[in-house]
C-alpha cells in the first residue's frame, strides 16, 4: 500500500506516536489525514491536508458520527490508548475495565465502524498500534498488558475476517517510546517517529506485522521458550537501578 494520495485517519492524534503518524503521512505524500481527538480543539496542525474531528474510542456515538463525517478513507489508523497503572489483583477494578474499554471493544469499535468505508473504497488498509506487552507482563502493567494482548489477537482475527475485502491489517509491535505515555519508564525509549516509519515501510511491501525495535524483538523471540527462563531475566533486569 502507497500512501502517497490516500486518505487516512489517526486516532489519537493530539501527541506522541499519533501525533508523529500524521506529520509522517503527509510527508509522504498522503492527500488528506482525518487527525482524531477527544478534544480536537489541542490538534495544532498547519497543512491544509489535516482535518481535525472528535473521536473517543469509549463514546459509540463519537465513533459513528466519524466513520460518518469521514466516507472517503483509505487507511485507518488505530494509536489512541490509555495506561492507568491499575494493578489486576489490587487495583480499581473500573480502571482495569477502562483499559480494556479503550485498548480492545474502542479499537473493535472503530474497525467495525470504518471496515464497510474501507471496503467501498477499495479495501484499503488499517494499522493497530500494539505493544511488546502484548506479550509479557511486569508488576506494574497487569491491567495495560493484557487489555494490548486481547488486542493483538483481535488484530490477527479481524485481519482474516476483512481479508476478503481486500484490507491489508498490520499490527505494529514496539517498547518504549519518548513520549507523554510512558514519562515515568527510566529505560530506554525509542523516537516515536521511527513508528510510523516502520509502519508505512511496512505497509508498501505488505508486512502484516512490524516489530519496531530489538527490546520486542527479543520478547517476540522469548516466547518460542520457557516462560520462567524469561521472566527470571525480566526480574534480574527491572532489579537493575
Amino acid at each position: 500500500m502507497n500512501v502517497t494520495d490516500q486518505i487516512a485517519l489517526v486516532t489519537g492524534a493530539n501527541r506522541g506516536i499519533g501525533r508523529q503518524f500524521v506529520l509522517e503521512l503527509l510527508e509522504r505524500g498522503a492527500s488528506k489525514v482525518y487527525a482524531t481527538a477527544r478534544r480536537p480543539e489541542t490538534l495544532d496542525f498547519d497543512d491544509s491536508r489535516v482535518v481535525p474531528l472528535h473521536l473517543d474510542l469509549v463514546d459509540p456515538g463519537s465513533v459513528v458520527a466519524a466513520a460518518a463525517a469521514a466516507r472517503d478513507v483509505t487507511l485507518l489508523v488505530n494509536n489512541a490508548g490509555i495506561s492507568t497503572g491499575a494493578a489486576l489483583v489490587t487495583g480499581d477494578l473500573d480502571e482495569v475495565r477502562r483499559e480494556m474499554d479503550t485498548h480492545f471493544w474502542g479499537t473493535l469499535r472503530v474497525i467495525r465502524a470504518f471496515a464497510p468505508v474501507l471496503a467501498v473504497n477499495g479495501g484499503g488498509g488499517i494499522v493497530n498500534v500494539l505493544s511488546a506487552l502484548s506479550w509479557f507482563a511486569t508488576p506494574s502493567s497487569g491491567s495495560y498488558s493484557a487489555a494490548k494482548a486481547a488486542e493483538w489477537n483481535m488484530t490477527n482475527g479481524v485481519r482474516l475476517e476483512l481479508a476478503a475485502q481486500g484490507t491489508l491489517v498490520q499490527g505494529v509491535l514496539l517498547g518504549a517510546a519518548d513520549t507523554d505515555i510512558s514519562a515515568g519508564y527510566d529505560g530506554p525509549k525509542i523516537d516515536p517517529r521511527e513508528v510510523p516509519r516502520r509502519s508505512l515501510d511496512g505497509l508498501a511491501v505488505g508486512s502484516i506485522e512490524v516489530i519496531v525495535d530489538d527490546w520486542t524483538a527479543m520478547v517476540k523471540a522469548s516466547l518460542a521458550g520457557d516462560p520462567a527462563t524469561f521472566y527470571a531475566q525480566m526480574a534480574e533486569l527491572l532489579s537493575v537501578d
